[in-house]
């Protein structure tokens, strides 16, 4: 019977001839195979009888190759697992040349590894990133579909910008060299494949709205692409977006729906990626100790886990963080790069670590922001200066999630659009919400890339997605 690594490794099997495929990791003394088939970080033992074996065969157990081993499951002589695997008969299923093979069983830099995107999860590191991101993916549909969701798919190729940020990527068949123009020199978007001017997605949440005020509670989980010109370890031009919406529900329920999806996914990991998680944090604990001391961590990746899962999220106003950011030792003493003087300064990542990491020692949920400084669609506060609109801060990291309850009256979003110069012609269709059976709804937005690099420990975007899409960089 064919098995995998991890099966061996974890379930009781009786000591019996069985079957395995995987990848060689290494191959030592001409006779100890380390084969890993990633369904787990661990490596099972193959030991080869090489006197009885074909030299030839011996010569082509190279890092990388794949290969068919049959044998017999006994206990192992060595130390640091249980069973191992006596070798009868193997076969090469797929040769590696180990002069030109790019992972050699040595340590790599991310940077390499990355021109390598093809080949990286052959390493530990990614092979547990990666199996990590699966299961967070798989916990987020859980905790939905458990708690009554609906999952819906929002168009990738959209015609308005959600957020009113206008770095889109733009969708087009006309002749780049050549397009139709209008009498006024412009380009003629009518004569396009759309008959208008047509975007990648930069959100989902107007679209999932709609479907939230006819099946109550939805979210959405997909692609959603920003044309941002930053080379930053927090950016990507390609990302996943998770966006519930649910109708009914006010700003305080959103706060507390937010909350506990989020200790919801982040117990599931806890629960089922130990090993991975292990791993990951003594790879981060090697790297800490090559770090000053002034910025090391305080916890290790699991107590950071943990500190979310275990504490109650402190929910402050907006108002009530700047006046302690203002009063704070950092801001006095203008050890923050960018000093909080005044109410309405849009919080940067050092503000909201300090609040999270310093001020309060467990996550935050901040709400009540400036109207200013957030988006069109979030209600008003009777003040007519904040919004209710809230951010979940995780420690590491700042900001995690962001999200609020939507403007729900028809006559003040149209006034916050003309403001803002958005045309009511583009979004008819939102508007129609507010016009027909219009109630109290809120959403929220998590990336998911963000949410891997947390539950990882990974200091790079680009090393907790498959293939990053960023500037001058769309390989493989």
């Amino acid at each position: 019977m064919t098995y995998s690594v991890s099966q061996l490794l974890t379930q009781d099997i009786k000591l019996q001839p069985i079957e395995i495929k995987g990848w060689v990791r290494t191959f030592r003394a001409n006779r100890f195979i380390a084969l890993n088939d990633g369904s787990t970080i661990n490596n099972i033992q193959c030991v080869v009888d090489f006197e009885s074996t074909d030299e030839a065969i011996l010569k082509r157990i190279t890092t990388g190759a794949a290969v068919h081993i049959k044998g017999d499951l006994v206990e192992s002589q060595g130390k640091g697992q249980k069973v191992e695997i006596q070798v009868s008969s193997i076969d090469i299923l797929g040769d590696s040349h180990p002069e030109d093979y790019p992972i050699q069983p040595k340590k790599h830099s991310f940077e390499f590894l990355r021109e390598n995107a093809h080949l990286r999860t052959r390493t530990s590191t990614f092979s547990a990133v990666m199996r990590l991101r699966s299961s967070l993916s798989f916990a987020i549909h859980k905790y939905f579909n458990d708690n009554g969701f609906y999952y819906m798919h929002t168009p990738i190729i959209t015609g308005s910008d959600a957020e009113g940020a206008g770095e889109m990527f733009r969708v087009s068949t006309l002749d780049t060299k050549n397009p139709p123009l209008t009498d006024d020199g412009n380009v003629d978007y009518k004569k396009d494949f759309f008959g208008k001017e047509t975007n990648l997605t930069v959100s989902g949440q107007l679209e999932a709205e709609t479907y939230a005020m006819a099946l109550g509670k939805v979210y959405t989980f997909g692609p959603t692409f920003r044309a941002e010109n930053s080379n930053t370890s927090r950016h990507l031009a390609e990302f996943w977006m998770i966006e519930p919406e649910v109708a009914f529900m006010d700003l305080a329920g959103n706060m507390d729906l937010a909350e506990d999806f989020m200790k919801s996914v982040l117990s599931y990991v806890l629960e089922h990626n130990c090993e991975d998680l292990e791993f990951l944090e003594n790879r981060l604990l090697d790297e800490e100790k090559t770090k000053p001391q002034a910025e090391r961590s305080e916890m290790s990746l699991i107590e950071k886990i943990k500190f979310v899962v275990d504490n109650n999220f402190k929910r402050v106003s907006y108002t009530e963080a700047i006046d302690i950011l203002k009063n704070s030792k950092p801001n006095k003493k203008k050890k923050f790069n960018y000093i909080i003087e005044e109410w309405g300064a849009d919080l940067q990542s050092e503000h909201e670590r300090f609040l999270v990491e310093k001020h309060f020692k467990c996550p935050v949920i901040l709400f009540d922001y400036p109207a200013n400084i957030k988006a069109f669609y979030m209600r008003l506060n009777e003040d007519g200066k904040t919004v209710r609109a809230m951010d979940i801060l995780f420690p590491g990291i700042g900001e995690m999630v962001g999200g609020s309850q939507r403007e729900e009256r028809l006559d003040v979003l149209k006034e916050k659009m003309k403001a803002l110069d958005i045309d009511e012609e583009e979004l008819w269709w939102y508007l129609d919400l507010r016009k027909y059976g219009t109630a109290v709804h809120s959403g929220f937005g998590l990336g998911f890339e963000r949410l891997v690099m947390f539950a990882t420990g990974m200091g790079n975007i680009r090393d907790v997605i498959p293939y990053p899409r960023t500037p001058q960089n769309a390989e493989f």
